[in-house]
């Protein structure tokens, strides 16, 4: 089970997106440096069909991505939801996926998102803002991974 511990309207994760990112706890990765320690706990609510079309509902005209900040704990519940909003959404919101682990879990299809995260926070590489990140966004293109990190570089 999924659970979320909190929900913003971000600028910064999907480039020229405006993000409804959703925070899932429980995560298994154990970064050193994580900017997000708390979410190793299993803390929060259960994500729900109900509640992700509330904020579907609420949120459709003001957002154009709905980012899944987590949940490497349960890709296939992860896949679930994104393939979820993509079916429930009016207005064709997009959807994306940071996960923590270095590739893509055989769980995941790619057919549910437009964009992924993936890779362990190093701190030695920095984040996706820096240009020695071991941490790659893509866009998925034609079934494809399309990697668009460089696109957080200025």
């Amino acid at each position: 089970m999924l659970k979320y511990v909190n929900y913003d309207i971000v600028f910064q994760e999907i480039p020229n997106e405006t993000t409804l990112a959703i925070n899932i706890s429980n995560c298994p990765n154990n970064c050193k440096g994580c900017h997000s320690p708390f979410l190793r706990e299993d803390i929060g609510k259960e994500l729900t069909k109900d509640f992700l079309l509330h904020l579907i509902s609420k949120y459709e005209e003001s957002i154009t991505c709905i980012c899944f900040m987590g949940g490497d704990s349960s890709p296939k519940e992860i896949d679930y939801f994104a393939n979820y909003v993509l079916t429930q959404s009016k207005s064709n919101i997009k959807t994306g996926w940071y996960s923590g682990k270095q590739e893509l879990p055989k769980d995941i299809s790619l057919t549910n998102f437009q964009y992924i995260k993936l890779g362990a926070y190093k701190e030695k590489f920095g984040s996706l803002k820096s240009r020695t990140t071991n941490q790659r966004l893509y866009k998925i293109k034609n079934n494809k991974l399309e990697d668009i990190t460089h696109m957080f570089w200025r």
